[in-house]
C-alpha cells in the first residue's frame, strides 16, 4: 500500500520530535529557576562533538548526555560559565563551543566566509572583463540583422 507524501513527510517529522524530546532529563531540573536557565544557556552554547550539528541540549548521543551531566554537575558545584567553558575546551578543544573565541587557531573559522565571498566576487569579475574584451565575432553579427 502506498503512502502520501504528506504522511510520509508527517511521519518523519513526528519520529523526529519524539527523538528529541527525550534528549534532556526532565528529572535533571535544577530547583532554583536562575541555575536551570543557566544550565540550559550553557547546553545550548556546547557543541554535541559526535553530532556536530547539534547542541548538546538537543542531541541524544550518550556523550552529549554526559557532558549535560558534567554541566549539571559544575553548576551544582558553584563554577562559573567562564569556568565550565575552560574545562570543556581544555578537554575538547574549542570546536565544543558554538562561537569559538578569535584567535591564532580559530583565525580561518572566522575569516574563510569572507575569503570565500572575495574569491568568488574575484572569479566573477575577472570572467566579466575578460569577456568584455573578447572581439564580437562577425560571424554572429551578421546572423543578427
Amino acid at each position: 500500500m502506498m503512502k502520501s507524501p504528506v504522511s510520509a513527510v508527517a511521519t518523519a517529522l513526528l519520529i523526529g520530535w519524539v527523538g528529541t524530546a527525550g534528549a534532556i532529563d526532565p528529572s535533571a531540573a535544577f530547583a532554583d529557576p536562575a541555575l536551570q536557565a543557566r544550565y540550559e544557556h550553557l547546553t545550548n552554547e556546547l557543541r554535541c562533538l559526535v553530532c556536530q550539528n547539534q547542541t548538546i541540549a538537543d542531541s541524544n548521543a550518550s556523550l552529549a548526555g554526559d557532558l549535560r551531566r558534567e554541566v549539571r554537575e559544575m553548576i551544582a558545584r558553584g563554577d562559573t560559565e567562564a569556568q565550565i567553558k575552560d574545562f570543556l575546551t581544555a578537554r575538547y578543544g574549542d570546536f565544543v563551543l558554538y562561537d569559538p573565541p578569535l584567535s591564532a587557531r580559530t583565525l580561518f573559522l572566522w575569516a574563510a566566509p569572507g575569503l570565500f565571498v572575495l574569491l568568488t566576487v574575484g572569479v566573477v569579475v575577472r570572467t566579466v572583463i575578460r569577456r568584455a574584451r573578447q572581439p564580437i565575432d562577425a560571424d554572429d553579427s551578421e546572423e543578427s540583422a
